[in-house]
């Protein structure tokens, strides 16, 4: 957690030059916004991780084809209709789709990454996107959340950050609320930056900050069809430092992990699960998720029940990784619960306090060896249930 003390966001977000975007109301929803442009000025390089489910979306099967050519002009992103489970047709559509955007940014659908967010397995209602791209190009503008808009479904609010690195910016924007579980993000995510890196360089920095962050994220355990995460560089602020630019992209990813999590359907409370003295960092990443993953600590942390014991069960139920009970140690808040793989004799009022706080930091010791990671969740309340038992017609 660390990490996130190198992270200044600038307020309000901002893109970095060249880049812009558009958001319309196509007819896909009843209101808002439904489909959202994002456009570099010249060609970008760029890199992309996706959803590791086995039944992807057409703009994801599409997606690995378009990406392995290392350079975009830009993004189309529609809600309400995911085009999954869609067959031929939805993939023919998702091409369809990237034409169109092409078409109205003055380039080839190469350059175009198509994504879609919503109800799986209802056709694409591909004739309203290509009428509704005409013209985005003359409304493209400088404000993240206008795109940040057009991609939301369940999301409460629009989601953008930027921050400097020398005299580049990073901006993130993204969505996501419910079926978020690795790997990957389960989420859409779109990064853009100024700063001139190569394709190759982008793929390398954004898999290893993605590892630490997005991956790390889990509101329900479900892995979505449509996730991705794209890195966009078009190098019109020149080079810059590429330790300090990595800095930045993974504490950016790390709080935009972080607001995803805490707009998780129906959440009142960010959980975060840092696990210590693991055997290694594949060991401590499984237990941290099996941790913030766990219904009955998500409904532990809504009720603010300090029932510890539900700690030591998430951390003892994977067998395939190392853990001795008499040196697990555990904390809520800074409160220490667990002593040697006993609970502690806590003041139970101090910790059901720290419960009703917004964000709940659950620390596991394990003292076997140097591996960590953290992982990022929120409680699970009446508000997911109800949202999810009518997501279909919504």
């Amino acid at each position: 957690m660390n990490r996130m003390s190198s992270f200044v966001p600038q307020s309000p977000p901002v893109f970095p030059r060249g880049f812009r975007c558009a958001s319309r109301l196509v007819g896909l929803k009843q209101s808002g916004r439904d489909l959202s442009l994002f456009a570099s000025d010249v060609d970008a390089a760029a890199a992309a991780v996706f959803t590791r489910n086995q039944f992807p979306g057409a703009p994801i099967i599409l997606g690995r084809e378009t990406i392995k050519h290392g350079s975009l002009r830009g993004i189309v992103v529609n809600s309400k209709v995911s085009n999954v489970a869609t067959g031929a047709e939805g993939l023919a559509h998702a091409r369809r789709m990237a034409v169109a955007a092409a078409r109205e940014l003055g380039t080839v659908p190469e350059r175009v990454l198509v994504s879609s967010t919503g109800v799986i397995g209802v056709p694409l209602p591909i004739e309203k996107i290509e009428t509704g791209l005409v013209g985005m190009h003359g409304e493209l503008q400088s404000d993240p959340l206008v795109g940040a808009q057009g991609i939301m479904t369940t999301d409460t609010h629009p989601k953008a950050l930027s921050t400097r690195v020398g005299p580049a910016t990073i901006t993130w924007v993204a969505k996501g609320s419910g079926m978020i579980e690795p790997n990957l993000a389960t989420m859409l995510a779109y990064i853009f930056t100024d700063a001139e890196f190569d394709a190759v360089t982008l793929d390398r920095l954004l898999r290893r900050a993605v590892n630490v962050s997005f991956n790390m994220l889990s509101v329900d355990s479900d892995t979505s069809t449509s996730d991705s995460c794209v890195l966009m560089a078009n190098g019109m602020a020149g080079r810059v430092d590429e330790a300090a630019f990595y800095v930045a992209l993974e504490a950016g990813c790390i709080r935009m992990t972080e607001v995803l999590a805490r707009d998780g359907e129906g959440a009142e409370h960010l959980v975060r699960v840092n696990v210590t003295g693991a055997k290694d960092d594949d060991e401590a990443r499984v237990i941290a998720k099996a941790v913030v993953n766990s219904p009955l600590i998500k409904t532990m942390v809504h009720g603010a029940d300090p029932n510890v014991g539900r700690i030591l069960m998430a951390i003892g139920k994977s067998p395939s990784v190392s853990v001795i009970p008499e040196r697990t140690d555990a904390w809520v808040n800074g409160t220490q619960v667990v002593q040697g793989g006993t609970r502690m004799n806590f003041d139970d009022a101090i910790v059901r306090a720290t419960l009703t706080h917004e964000v709940v930091d659950l620390a596991v010791a394990l003292g076997l060896g140097e591996g960590s990671a953290t992982a990022y969740g929120c409680d699970l309340t009446k508000g997911y249930v109800d949202e999810n038992a009518a997501y279909y017609s919504s």
